[in-house]
């Protein structure tokens, strides 16, 4: 790898000379680590169907992230799309570095409403909704449609029912005032942290991008910023090294909008790098870079700042150009009552509601807040439990409805796939299932953990698996991959 000259030449006014060259060195030589994040959840759902223990397979050689419960280095990369374990949700393919994230959440246990609000592909909203404490509201936020589905699969294949997925502007969600107790904004960056696995990343960088990326950061903070109640939390990253998309920036939102940076304990021994000297003109600054020659992981900068700033009123709610069909709370078909039974109910009373072409769950309460967001014509994706949709004259259970925690087991007729049936469901393929199957609606697992749903007819079956989700390589490997023993 060649690093643009500009590059290097920022390094060195970043770095003493030695630890210039062993972090440029990392860089243009050192492969990147393949790290995977477990979905506790759906392991203890597997365990809880009657299914073996699923964990970590002893050959796989992985090593515990320290910075994170349940995240694991691997020695290489997986064949993951050949995995069903995969597909079901069972883990997820996370840098290792952005998992720190975790401990930047508060420790007292209270619920929380977060908004993620640049979340695409979903590894951090994952990460958030695996960490927050019972009762919390995630959404992850997309503003591009085609990262926004991308989104909307990820987290709905991760199962919590406890998430809404949109796609809106910073100053959208602005305008709704104090509605949040913590922000992450993961900003669109000059991306020097994913040279070694983004070529691409290494051709488009200059010094212009980066004064472009680091006033575009601003942009978006601020106009995100009224969204934050006062004395939350924003969590603030990048993924580059340079001090003006970094430090720069959070001096900036200290003193421009009104917020004082939160320190977070952090051992020696991760070898996390804090305030560059570069980047400290005014003093040290309390935020967490992992660099290449140091940690075990990609380039992240992250800072968490408390908004000492008051709160801002919301903003009147302008009728929404193309109107939609609001959310309502009902007593859904008798075609569709029977997909009900299949959430569990916990603490408060699941809110139903149907939609043209289909209907949902969330819990009530958190109702108001979706109301809300559909009152203002915030683009809403996925909310809750997605449970059916239409076909025609066809209700069917929605694909994400297989994939959730809160699939009530035993609901649906039950059909165990093997590797080789697995992984033809997977792409779609047309199914012959045992004489046994029961006819109509069935739901397919593998390794006792669900892959979704289809219409057994007896000689042959309707594969129910999104179009848009399928693993479309024709290839089989030589042996079954599984990451999971």
């Amino acid at each position: 790898m060649t690093l643009p000259e500009d590059f290097t030449a920022e390094a060195r006014s970043l770095f003493p000379e030695a630890e210039c060259r062993a972090f440029l060195h990392a860089i243009e030589t050192q492969d990147p680590h393949t790290s995977v994040r477990l979905n506790a959840a759906k392991l203890r759902s597997a365990a809880a169907a009657g299914g073996e223990e699923l964990a970590l397979a002893a050959e796989a050689g992985a090593e515990p992230v320290p910075w994170c419960k349940g995240g694991y280095y691997l020695p290489g990369r997986f064949p993951f799309t050949f995995d069903p374990l995969f597909h079901a949700g069972a883990y997820y393919v996370q840098e290792a570095s952005s998992m720190f994230l975790s401990r930047l959440l508060p420790g007292d246990g209270m619920p929380l409403r977060v908004l993620d609000l640049c979340a695409a592909p979903g590894g951090k909203s994952t990460l958030l909704r695996a960490s927050l404490p019972e009762g919390s509201l995630l959404v992850s936020n997309e503003v591009v449609p085609q990262r926004a589905a991308v989104l909307c699969e990820n987290l709905q294949k991760w199962g919590h029912p406890d998430c809404i997925v949109a796609s809106a502007r910073p100053e959208e969600w602005g305008a709704m005032g104090a509605a949040f107790d913590l922000v992450l904004a993961d900003v669109p960056c000059s991306g020097e942290g994913m040279f070694r696995k983004d070529a691409g990343a290494v051709v488009q960088w200059s010094r212009q991008n980066v004064e472009l990326c680091a006033r575009r950061q601003r942009d978006i903070v601020a106009a995100v910023w009224p969204a934050l109640r006062s004395g939350g939390l924003l969590a603030y990253g990048t993924c580059t090294y340079n001090t003006a998309e970094d430090e720069d920036n959070v001096r900036w939102i200290c003193r421009t909008l009104g917020a004082e940076p939160v320190a977070v304990a952090v051992p020696e021994e991760w070898d996390i790098c804090g305030s560059l000297p570069a980047g400290s003109p005014g003093g040290a600054l309390p935020v967490y870079r992992f660099l290449p020659h140091r940690a075990r992981g990609e380039g992240l900068f992250l800072s968490l700042l408390r908004k000492t700033a008051p709160d801002a009123a919301p903003a009147p709610a302008r009728p929404p150009k193309k109107k939609a069909r609001p959310a309502r709370g009902a007593a859904p078909s008798a075609g569709r009552a029977s997909w009900l039974d299949c959430l569990v109910r916990r603490g408060s009373p699941w809110a139903l509601w149907e939609e043209e072409g289909g209907a949902s769950a969330l819990d009530g309460c958190f109702l108001p807040f979706l109301r809300e967001l559909r009152g203002r014509g915030l683009k809403v994706l996925s909310a809750g439990v997605p449970l059916c949709v239409s076909r025609g004259r066809d209700v069917l259970p929605h694909p994400a409805l297989a994939l959730s925690v809160a699939l009530r087991r035993g609901s649906f007729p039950e059909v165990g796939l093997a590797y080789e049936g697995a992984l033809a469901y997977l792409r779609r393929e047309a199914l012959v299932l045992p004489e046994s199957a029961p006819r109509g609606i069935v739901l397919l697992t593998y390794r006792s953990l669900p892959l979704g749903f289809a219409k057994n007819l007896g000689t042959r079956s309707n594969n129910l698996f999104p179009p848009e989700w399928r693993i479309r390589t024709t290839h089989l490997p030589g042996r079954p991959a599984s990451l999971l023993g």
